[in-house]
């Protein structure tokens, strides 16, 4: 039997996020994923911060908080089996177009936009596919933000 016991938690300042940072996907086809995360992230207000020609392309406001890169290795990328990137929205009307963006950019659905909590409320929620199998989740918890 495994026993996972959680330890003590240290109170992060008002306002931080854990785990801030970046992730990363990748691509067998730099320039096509590149075009597909150029829509995409359009969505939330994102563009490219940084380009390693035939390498790697970062997305973010000012700082790298998204990547599609070809592997290191030089091995094939592959979908991870149980690996899912989450973006926030703003709102539950920017879930929507994220997902309908990806979708018209050659992704596939793997759950509609729509409420998934335990009262069917918080939070709304949408998944899907980019174009080489990577699984996303938009979601946006409580309400809108003020514009």
């Amino acid at each position: 039997m495994n026993d996972i016991t959680a330890s003590p938690q240290k109170e992060a300042p008002e306002g931080t996020r854990a785990l801030a940072g970046h992730s990363t996907v990748g691509t067998n086809d730099l320039d096509a994923a590149a075009a597909y995360y150029d829509k995409l992230l359009a969505v939330f207000g994102i563009g490219r911060v940084l380009v390693q020609p035939g390498r790697a392309v970062y997305y973010g406001h000012r700082t790298l908080e998204f990547g599609v890169t070809k592997p290191f290795n030089g091995e094939m990328a592959v979908a991870g089996n149980g690996t899912m990137v989450a973006f926030e929205a703003r709102s539950r009307a920017q879930v929507d177009q994220a997902h309908a963006t990806a979708l018209e950019a050659g992704g596939s659905d793997e759950g509609a936009p729509g409420p998934r909590g335990p009262d069917g409320g918080d939070p709304y929620c949408a998944y899907f596919r980019d174009p080489e199998g990577n699984k996303f989740l938009v979601y946006r918890k409580g309400p809108d933000e003020a514009r």
